[in-house]
């Protein structure tokens, strides 16, 4: 159903070596780049996460109330990733936790403020 989202980034390089070290955790690796863009994916032809500079090269800003969700295949997968963002310098959103009968998140901004959701649908 998704294709790929797109984040911003105010420094591309720290971003990459965030989202390197943070999507190897669930087997993501970037799949195809370009000078201000990368996607992450697990397959070819798979959703996609891209972390890209601004296209009208205007500062970027973290949109409020938009968030990426990247499921952790597990309860201690989706804790692993959310220790692993807030080893690589994310901020905490909201710990790790049982937040419905059927659904476990944690949440962080990642070093650009971008909202990230590490879950798994329990």
């Amino acid at each position: 159903m998704i294709g790929y989202t797109t984040i911003g980034s105010k420094d591309l390089d720290k971003a990459v070596a965030f989202y390197d070290g943070l999507l190897a955790l669930v087997d993501g690796t970037r799949v195809m780049e370009m000078d201000r863009i990368k996607f992450y994916g697990t397959e070819a032809g798979g959703p996609m996460l891209a972390v890209c500079t601004p296209y009208d090269n205007n500062p970027q800003t973290a949109g409020n109330g938009q968030q990426v969700a990247i499921p952790g295949g597990s309860i201690e997968g989706a804790q692993a990733l959310y220790n692993k963002a807030i080893e690589l310098g994310a901020t905490d959103a909201g710990e790790p936790g049982q937040r419905f009968d059927f659904f476990y998140g944690g949440y962080v901004y990642d070093l650009d403020g971008n909202k990230l959701c590490f879950f798994h649908m329990t």
